[in-house]
């Protein structure tokens, strides 16, 4: 098995009907995944409101790696639905439920479809970094301590 495979488990409520997450297009850097509603109804979001929008999904990501969830870019445009924690991510040791959190930014309820794809999951590398206390000054840049903008517009 490669470093790259990622172990799948349908969940009780997985729709067998669906496929695995998937690459759209040969050039895609991320695999659809579907909303699996347990009832298999549709899921009503209302305005200002974050959910959990279930996938019957699990996963084993192999160690050194992470899944981060994003959004696709035709929901974003199209709806007024976002991946709140966008990229969001699905540490290497969790075995639970892939979700997905959504929320509506519009000012009216909005419907989610079961089977509709909702986001895309990127397997990415992911370092440890080594973090080590020092009582000298950090090194010196252009910029500083300055953030939020300060860089400018242009």
């Amino acid at each position: 098995m490669s470093n790259n495979t990622v172990l799948v488990k349908t969940l009780d409520h997985w729709d067998s009907s669906f496929s695995l997450p998937f690459y759209a297009s040969s050039g895609a850097a991320g695999a659809d995944i579907r909303v699996c509603s347990p009832d298999r109804s549709s899921i009503m979001i209302a305005p200002g409101e974050r959910i959990l929008i279930p996938t019957g999904l699990a996963f084993e990501i192999p160690q050194g790696f992470e899944i981060q969830v994003r959004p696709r870019s035709g929901i974003s445009l199209k709806t007024p639905l976002m991946v709140v924690n966008s990229p969001g991510t699905i540490d290497s040791d969790y075995r639970g439920e892939i979700k997905i959190i959504i929320g509506n930014f519009g000012n009216e309820p909005f419907k989610i479809e079961h089977g509709e794809r909702i986001a895309q999951i990127v397997l990415c590398p992911v370092w440890h970094a080594q973090f080590v206390l020092t009582n000298n000054n950090l090194s010196n840049t252009d910029r500083g301590s300055g953030g939020f903008g300060s860089t400018g517009k242009n």
